[in-house]
């Protein structure tokens, strides 16, 4: 999981280009050999053979503008650059591999036709009192935290009804329509339909990952095949935004909505 290592301290390089020059500055050998490894349709970049992948070497030299395209024609892959020992060598790779220890992250720019999104706007205060009951009927019913399926439709709309994304999410909820459909949604506008649908679906991926709400919230935004492929928090710096809003947004939910203890006051008996 990815989620630890996209903290604000850590280095990010925008690209795959500034990793690559991290396995030429990092790796003492002169030769700037970097191996592209395919293990269960996944690529990674390693600076050795990795164990159960099947490897093909490429030498690139120190001149940045000559570095190959060792992502292929898609250029997708984790952004993580991990360390590991391995024969007793120091081993730089794009997989977590068992012993691996995050070096550095990397943002990339989700590639055409993702619909992942950063959040809308800026955090502001909580709306408790928009659409309340819907709220906390769904949350109920999927067995969701209320304060987080609040989260997710202030950060997606900012609970507007009617609102359509450049990338043509729906409704309260911001869902695609064919997720919609696959929901049965019949009005995506209909704040009803959207919040039940959209509180259904984040119940089904609390149950996928094990109630990790990062990760939930990560497939919410950039998609289930997505979270897949990059094994975790996928490195689109649109997700990772998205997700910081809606971890701020959830605090200031469950505080809105935990209920204040008043201390019973207590006559003292003379």
């Amino acid at each position: 999981m990815l989620t630890d290592y996209h903290s604000r301290r850590m280095y990010k390089p925008p690209t795959l280009f500034f990793a690559l020059l991290f396995f030429a500055i990092l790796s003492d050998a002169q030769a700037r050999t970097v191996y592209r490894c395919i293990q269960k349709g996944t690529v990674s970049l390693a600076t050795a053979p990795e164990p159960g992948s099947k490897c093909t070497a490429q030498t690139f030299d120190d001149n940045a503008a000559k570095i190959p395209n060792l992502w292929g024609a898609n250029g997708k892959q984790s952004g993580v650059l991990y360390q590991r020992e391995q024969d007793g060598k120091t081993v730089y790779s794009t997989r977590n591999l068992p012993g691996s220890t995050p070096v550095l992250a990397y943002t990339v720019t989700p590639p055409p036709g993702a619909f992942a999104h950063s959040g809308l706007g800026s955090v502001g205060k909580p709306k408790i009192d928009v659409h309340a009951d819907l709220f906390k009927s769904a949350a109920k019913k999927n067995k969701i935290e209320d304060a987080w399926l609040r989260a997710i439709a202030h950060a997606e709309s900012n609970f507007d009804a009617d609102a359509v994304s450049p990338k043509g999410a729906q409704g309260i909820m911001q869902m695609m329509p064919t997720t919609s459909a696959q929901y049965q949604v019949k009005d995506p506008f209909s704040p009803v339909e959207s919040i039940n649908a959209g509180a259904k679906m984040l119940s089904e991926l609390q149950r996928r990952y094990k109630g990790d709400r990062r990760l939930a919230t990560a497939a919410y935004n950039a998609g289930i095949g997505t979270v897949t492929r990059y094994g975790g928090i996928p490195p689109y710096a649109e997700t990772i935004s998205y997700i910081d809003k809606v971890d701020a947004l959830y605090e200031l939910y469950l505080k809105a909505l935990t209920p204040v203890k008043r201390k019973s006051s207590r006559k003292k008996r003379s």
